[in-house]
């Protein structure tokens, strides 16, 4: 029987979830995991969190990390690793600087790394496709993977989350993204980032793992190090089909996956 981890998982906490600390707690264990880092959303600037229903506030992140904090010191065997994730955003330095101060006095053990906005776009929003047709799947992708490569390789992050997000709706390249899935394993070998494979996108309508099979062989050729996550928005969905994504790695060439405990430390299951 395979030692089962989830290393991406929200609360009611961000505001587009469900679900207490607690339950999801809960549910891991229901599932038989044997590991969970809970990543909720670090705090994002105003402009860019509509209707406050993307992240959380500083001082709501806080209490979330007391509760996993106190949830991890009766785990009932389950190992609970506190991480977060945050939002890579070249044009709000600020912004960024204030998620690195919230998990820091937070005691943030994993930082999983996201690109979701293109400038001041999000761009995996339901609510915000028109622009998808205004600059085309092309020029996103491109886009996309370029703002990636810089976050992989700025030594903030633990983790790379969901690696080819853009696919999430469908959208696709109309050429052979293989340079862009080169350059992005480059990138994370040189960061030394871990990437995800995430279940989440199984959800979506791609219907397909983050990342694809390409672009996951291409991690496993520059020997990037891999995690698992569900990228759970209800305890329902805490360890959603993670076995799918120990079979992408098995195929695409891993032997092992990790649980980042932070500091370096990672807890490794043999595939």
């Amino acid at each position: 029987m395979r030692e089962l981890i989830d290393c991406h998982i929200h609360t009611q906490c961000c505001g587009h979830a469900t679900g207490s600390v607690s339950q999801a707690v809960d549910a891991a264990l229901s599932a038989g995991l044997i590991g969970i880092v809970m990543t909720e959303h670090l705090p994002l600037p105003d402009a860019l969190n509509t209707g406050g229903l993307f992240a959380p506030s500083a001082a709501a992140f806080l209490e979330y990390a007391r509760v996993v904090r106190e949830q991890a010191d009766s785990s009932r065997g389950l190992q609970i690793v506190l991480g977060a994730e945050a939002d890579w955003l070249p044009g709000h330095p600020e912004a960024m600087q204030h998620q690195l101060d919230t998990a820091s006095a937070a005691g943030v053990e994993v930082l999983l790394g996201s690109v979701h906005f293109l400038g001041e776009w999000p761009f995996d929003s339901p609510d915000h496709l028109d622009e998808w047709e205004r600059q085309g799947a092309d020029a996103v992708w491109e886009s996309y993977f370029a703002t990636w490569c810089v976050a992989a390789r700025s030594g903030r992050f633990g983790v790379m989350a969901h690696p080819d997000l853009p696919k999430k709706f469908g959208h696709k390249t109309s050429y052979d993204p293989s340079d862009l899935y080169r350059e992005a394993a480059v990138a994370a070998r040189e960061g030394c980032v871990m990437v995800e494979v995430s279940t989440g996108g199984l959800r979506k309508p791609v219907g397909e793992i983050y990342p694809g099979p390409a672009l996951l062989a291409h991690f496993a050729d520059q020997g990037v190090a891999a995690t698992a996550g569900s990228d759970a928005h209800s305890p329902a969905e805490v360890g959603f089909r993670i076995d799918a994504a120990y079979e992408a790695l098995v195929v695409a060439g891993f032997d092992r996956v990790g649980l980042p405990m932070g500091g370096g430390e990672v807890r490794w299951v043999h595939l």
